[in-house]
């Protein structure tokens, strides 16, 4: 389950309890709510890309911190572009895209093993995915949207811990994030192709259905929860958001529920 956190300073927040247990970590998603942004944007817009007003979003980030114990200079941003491209990052990066220009590109995905090395990935409807390996005391944060849960963006960023960290899919913690749930996520047949392809024949009926207009109904709560099983994460180890953007309009950004105008919600993740 998650938990909403209201801070001192009027910032709300959310957390999971799960990973709150986890005295390894640090971690937060944000909601729209506590900053000083303005109009759609309003409030807690932490995106420089969604034409806000820079020192908006900076003040947004000084009071998302103060709330959720990261600091500021500590924070690597992603830059995402919907691929599967998963980057090790380390304090060399730290500030990237907050306090410094970022100096990678077509990153949806970040894992590092350094504490203090804040990760934060960015989001209105897709989907985020938090990883924790307490035994390697490792930590990985992707952007999923449909196209990185057809291309399995879960898999691969485990696969990227494995390889740099030697984690062991059933000692990892995942948490997937709030974003669209199957009530609000109408997508076009070629979309569900795509699904039909990537996705054993028995789980689509659990995954999409076809609706009298021939539209569908996608799951990517549910897909995206058959990846990290697939790849071995217990069950008892996966947790799911129980809480839709578009469904919350105004407590989350939701690019669909807003047409397009609004700011972005952030995942943040740290070692301690």
């Amino acid at each position: 389950m998650m938990h909403v956190n209201e801070a001192k300073n009027g910032v709300v927040y959310l957390t999971w309890s799960a990973l709150e247990e986890l005295s390894m970590i640090r971690h937060a998603f944000s909601t729209r709510l506590g900053g000083v942004s303005s109009g759609y944007l309003s409030s807690m817009n932490l995106s420089y890309s969604r034409g806000d007003e820079p020192e908006n979003v900076r003040e947004n980030y000084r009071r998302f911190c103060e709330a959720a114990g990261f600091a500021m200079e500590q924070i690597v941003t992603s830059d995402q572009t919907h691929t599967t491209n998963v980057r090790y990052v380390t304090k060399r990066d730290c500030g990237s895209g907050v306090t410094r220009e970022r100096d990678f590109h077509e990153i949806d995905g970040m894992i590092t093993d350094e504490p203090g090395v804040v990760l934060a990935t960015f989001y209105a409807d897709c989907v985020p995915l938090y990883f924790v390996d307490p035994v390697h005391r490792a930590i990985g944060l992707s952007h999923s949207g449909w196209r990185g849960t057809v291309h399995k963006m879960g898999q691969v960023t485990l696969n990227a811990m494995q390889e740099r960290f030697g984690t062991e899919t059933k000692d990892v913690i995942a948490a997937i994030g709030p974003s669209i749930c199957q009530d609000c996520y109408e997508v076009s047949g070629d979309v569900i192709g795509e699904f039909r392809a990537a996705f054993p024949e028995k789980l689509h009926e659990t995954l999409f259905y076809e609706k009298p207009d021939g539209k569908y109904q996608l799951n990517l709560w549910e897909a995206n929860r058959q990846i990290l099983l697939a790849a071995g994460v217990p069950e008892k180890q996966i947790h799911l958001p129980n809480l839709c953007t578009c469904c919350n309009p105004e407590l989350l950004y939701s690019h669909r529920a807003s047409k397009g105008k609004r700011g972005n919600l952030a995942a943040f993740l740290s070692l301690i």
